[in-house]
């Protein structure tokens, strides 16, 4: 009985590990535009837009979230920690939720985080369909990396996974 029951919450916990993110407008493309960093229209915190292509050279390390999903808060933590642990490294780390400026603005000042948070403008276009999700870009602006769904990115399987895509 305590398998089954086991069982069950485990189920559960995959169930609800990404937030998925159906009342956006689907995209309306028959076959889905390779998500590259030209693609993503970013607003930053001081209402300036992002131009990604100003980080050529760097590897881009995208998050989309949102401060209604648990899974997203849940991992924010350790996205942190992330940020911290490769300083310094050739890996830009930004953070894009749809959300008004002032939720994000009030997230990231309610929990003291320095990490550099921005507003998607498209996030209906990039074939997301749940969030949290990353996405990882090389120096030249190609996704190399992706994952839906939440992760401890400051554990050591993560950071070393990490490291190893941007020593490539």
């Amino acid at each position: 009985m305590i398998r089954i029951f086991f069982k069950f919450w485990i189920f559960i916990f995959f169930l609800v590990s990404a937030c998925n993110n159906a009342e956006k407008k689907p995209s309306t493309e028959n076959e889905p535009t390779p998500v590259s960093t030209s693609r993503i229209q970013l607003i930053s915190q001081n209402a300036n837009g992002i131009d990604i292509s100003q980080y050529k050279g760097k590897y881009v390390f995208v998050n989309f979230w949102a401060t209604w999903c648990k899974p997203c808060v849940f991992e924010m933590p350790s996205l942190k920690n992330l940020t911290e642990k490769l300083k310094g490294e050739n890996i830009v780390f930004l953070f894009a939720s749809d959300e008004s400026e002032e939720q994000i603005a009030e997230f990231k000042s309610s929990n003291n985080y320095k990490m550099e948070f921005a507003r998607v403008e498209n996030l209906a276009n990039l074939n997301i369909s749940a969030i949290p999700t990353t996405h990882i870009f090389d120096k030249s602006g190609s996704l190399i990396f992706t994952e839906t769904g939440a992760r401890e990115w400051d554990s050591e399987e993560s950071i070393a996974m990490v490291t190893k895509i941007i020593k490539q």
